[in-house]
């Protein structure tokens, strides 16, 4: 006699989909009080969940936690530049480390694989090797990474219940499998 297999459940940090759907919102919605109770749940998820935490909502976080030091007044521009430059070079390695193959691959290759702006590259380029970039060019490169993490991670999580645009399906289709690879071991 066959056996019936119990689905396998996942164990995640976060209490359901309501604590994680707040979070989001908390995060993106520019009162500084509120994302900075969405960084503190987040913070908990990551000492609950360690190294297993999502890729997207760590940069999330550690990106809005330079926003809200950043209207906090608290920090001087270097070392805004320095908080920014963290936490942009993260996003950028972190997220084209799982494309890297045996060989090496250019970044500025990588990144446009996944729609991440060639300029997002070159600033990161800058920020670990060159001369530091103004705090507003860092402060833009934050806001074209959170807008891409939006899209690209939290939206999809949410089944693009809260999506601003709305698109075609056969558009958002396209996107969805050229970006397919996203969704895989990169976000889980």
């Amino acid at each position: 006699a066959r056996k019936r297999l119990k689905p396998l459940r996942t164990v995640v940090a976060w209490r359901g989909r309501a604590e994680w759907d707040q979070v989001m919102v908390g995060l993106y919605c520019g009162d500084s009080r509120l994302q900075q109770d969405a960084l503190d749940r987040v913070s908990a998820w990551k000492s609950r969940y360690g190294p297993k935490m999502p890729l997207a909502v760590d940069s999330t976080a550690e990106l809005i936690r330079c926003k809200v030091l950043d209207s906090s007044g608290r920090l001087k521009s270097h070392e805004l530049i320095l908080s920014y430059g963290l936490a942009l070079v993260r996003f950028v390695n972190l997220i084209t480390e799982r494309k890297q193959k045996s060989v090496s691959i250019p970044l500025r290759q990588l990144a446009r694989e996944v729609d991440i702006p060639v300029w997002v590259v070159d600033l990161r380029h800058e920020l670990t090797h060159g001369k530091l970039p103004r705090l507003a060019l860092c402060r833009k490169g934050c806001d074209v990474v959170l807008e891409w993490l939006r899209k690209m991670y939290w939206n999809r999580q949410l089944g693009n219940n809260l999506c601003e645009e709305d698109e075609d399906e056969e558009e958002e289709q396209e996107e969805v499998e050229a970006n397919a690879d996203l969704d895989g071991d990169a976000w889980e």
